[in-house]
């Protein structure tokens, strides 16, 4: 071997050996190595495993929160995540673009993290509502119902226009997931072809849940209690009922009522001549007149008139209780004449 060959090969070793030495001294004992597309701890590195893709890592991308945790979004509405050269995915928003000019909903915003107590607000034609009001319910993930609740009219809602609205809901859950909220439109005629609703994808929280309470009444018959007077069809007995306050106590109050006696009262006595199938419609109250209307359930069956005035009386005792209600009109599928005929 030539003396200028031998030269040039103790160079190469020596420069090999500072830049393989540099190498030790620059990169850290305690760190996160990608080794085969996967993050690999080297010694006892103090942070924790990167969130970012490692060299050769396969992963499949199948929906919007997935592209977005990983690649940037595009501040669009709905916002949108596009994998380098592969599918574009879009937020979910429910069907909010579709319904704008029905129903606008402010808070809570799709996919924004709620707690209990929710208070929603928005504005909806006043076709939207009945009787100054329409229904909204929440469900969890596995689209099991957790509240429901009432929305009313901030304003006069006999109107074209938009109208403001108000609702409050309380729920728990145990666990963070994801839901949706839905305000359904008013729909007193009960025909498929006048049903819509806005469904807005939400994000539930774990929360405390502090409700404040009040109590009302609810009216049924017992039969136990004046064993030595004849039975009297007109006449009902209050019991006690303890719900989360509500601004539609009177909705409320109804609808404690339709679910008939506890088992403990009805130990004691207490029965219900209104059939347990019944649902609740609307209910208003204007100048001092409740009208409440119910589904074609309530005059099913009927067993004779004195069944048809326990029905009258549970129904109107149990609203009277209200001191803004004087007078009760009973409808049925925005019927009232002929109605709960023995």
């Amino acid at each position: 071997m030539s003396k200028t060959l031998k030269i040039i090969l103790v160079i190469f070793i020596v420069v090999l050996a500072i830049f393989l030495l540099s190498a030790r001294l620059l990169t850290k004992e305690d760190t996160w190595l990608c080794q085969n597309g996967q993050w690999i701890k080297h010694g006892a590195p103090s942070d924790p495993m990167p969130n970012t893709l490692c060299e050769g890592t396969e992963i499949k991308i199948t929906n919007f929160e997935e592209c977005a945790a990983v690649y940037p979004v595009l501040e669009s509405y709905p916002r949108r995540c596009t994998v380098p050269g592969g599918q574009t995915f879009s937020e979910e928003i429910g069907n909010e673009l579709e319904k704008t000019d029905l129903i606008k909903i402010s808070s809570p915003r799709p996919n924004e993290k709620i707690k209990s107590p929710l208070v929603i607000m928005g504005e909806a034609r006043g076709n939207w509502f009945f009787e100054a009001s329409f229904p909204i319910k929440l469900y969890d993930e596995k689209n099991n119902l957790l509240a429901s609740g009432v929305a009313v009219a901030q304003g006069d809602w006999m109107t074209e226009n938009f109208v403001p609205f108000k609702a409050e809901l309380n729920f728990s859950v145990t666990e963070a997931q994801k839901g949706s909220l839905v305000l359904e439109k008013d729909n007193p005629s009960g025909l498929p072809e006048n049903a819509d609703s806005l469904k807005v994808p939400v994000y539930l929280e774990v929360g405390a849940v502090v409700l404040e309470k009040m109590k009302i009444k609810v009216y049924f018959q017992n039969a136990e209690v004046d064993v030595a007077t004849d039975y009297d069809c007109n006449k009902v007995i209050a019991v006690e009922r303890e719900i989360a306050k509500t601004e539609a106590v009177a909705r409320v109050a109804i609808e404690e009522l339709l679910k008939g006696p506890t088992v403990a009262e009805s130990e004691i006595g207490f029965t219900s001549n209104i059939n347990t199938d019944v649902k609740l419609q609307s209910i208003a109250i204007e100048n001092g007149i409740a009208k409440v209307d119910f589904s074609p359930e309530l005059e099913q069956g009927m067993g004779g008139s004195c069944a048809v005035a326990a029905i009258r009386a549970q129904i109107t005792e149990t609203l009277k209780q209200f001191s803004t209600v004087k007078e009760v009109i009973i409808s049925i599928n925005g019927r009232v004449e002929d109605i709960l005929q023995p």
